[in-house]
């Protein structure tokens, strides 16, 4: 059994300043509403340190695992629920549109025996909370496009 939660937003800007703003985790803070935090490297298995923002609740720090990432393209990390018995793949996506667009995903897929533990009201709190970061990247983007001189189509 799976759940899925997505959000999917239309960027001005090049896919590569996409990639820019969603690699670079020391910077994260500055735009992003929910992951004030975020630390650790992109390297396939290593831990990444993030203080997750989710709307209503208090901020909690969490660890996930680095699943996989492809420059430009992707980053996917993995955390685990109820003893390991709910499996959540977090996946950032890039798809390059042309050479002053891209679509960014942000999204949540869940699996297990338990999957059903991940209430309508959890996955609700998370699409307002994966809509609220991809309009921050969507922004953060499209003004570093603007002010490197080029300019939404």
């Amino acid at each position: 059994m799976q759940r899925a939660v997505e959000h999917r937003i239309g960027v001005q800007a090049p896919a590569e300043i996409v990639w820019e703003v969603v690699s670079e985790f020391e910077t994260w803070a500055h735009w992003n509403p929910l992951y004030r935090r975020a630390e650790g490297q992109m390297k396939i298995g290593t831990a990444l340190v993030l203080e997750q923002h989710l709307p209503g609740e208090a901020p909690r720090v969490i660890q996930p695992i680095v699943q996989d990432w492809v420059p430009y393209e992707q980053l996917h990390w993995r955390s685990t629920r109820v003893g390991g018995l709910v499996t959540a793949i977090r996946y950032l996506e890039i798809e390059n549109m042309g050479p002053a667009n891209a679509t960014f995903s942000n999204g949540e897929l869940f699996m297990g025996m338990l999957v059903r533990l991940v209430s309508r009201e959890e996955r609700r709190k998370l699409k307002a909370a994966f809509t609220t970061m991809g309009e921050a990247v969507r922004d953060r983007a499209e003004a570093l496009w603007s002010e490197r001189g080029g300019a939404p189509i």
